[in-house]
């Protein structure tokens, strides 16, 4: 009796999971690939891939750390430099994703925004604006070469803003 109020139980936990056949083919060939739009990207910027192909993520490769000259510490260095800031007292995240071709050259810039519980917002768009420009600009970044080839890459940057000022970049 106790096996049967137990398979009760089961039966319609396993017939809730079935999969939506239409819902996998909208992702992409793997996860987080971001597409070329030419409303948002520079059509100077190019992609080295072979047909079928995709750039690889940032923890791919085995290399470590950020894939930049003069490493995370030339980024901090230079962003010292700028007068970024908000004259808003605001606070959460900003992560720029991009894709480093194997020429070093950084495009297809994507920018989320989040408060500090991580929850999808709209921050000070002067702040943002300053530092996706900021982050354009960025210019020493080494390529990736996995297997002996240059590939090309995705790379973020992840600001933290805490009254309005960057107190962080990450990672």
């Amino acid at each position: 009796m106790k096996n049967a109020l137990f398979l009760l139980f089961l039966i319609p936990l396993f017939s809730n999971c079935q999969t939506d056949k239409t819902a996998v083919s909208k992702y992409p060939a793997h996860v987080g690939n971001v597409e070329w739009d030419k409303k948002l990207d520079d059509p100077n910027f190019k992609k080295y891939l072979s047909e079928g192909s995709y750039s690889y993520q940032y923890y791919s490769g085995g290399s470590s750390g950020i894939q930049y000259k003069g490493e995370k510490l030339e980024i901090l260095r230079k962003f010292e430099k700028e007068n970024i800031h908000s004259s808003k007292d605001v606070n959460g995240y900003v992560t720029i994703r991009f894709v480093v071709n194997c020429e070093g050259k950084s495009g297809i810039f994507r920018m989320k925004q989040m408060d500090e519980n991580y929850k999808e917002t709209q921050l000070d768009s002067k702040l943002t604006s300053q530092i996706l420009s900021f982050s354009k600009n960025l210019n020493g970044w080494i390529p990736k070469e996995i297997d002996g080839k240059k590939v090309d890459y995705y790379q973020y940057l992840t600001y933290k803003i805490e009254h309005g000022k960057v107190s962080e970049i990450l990672p």
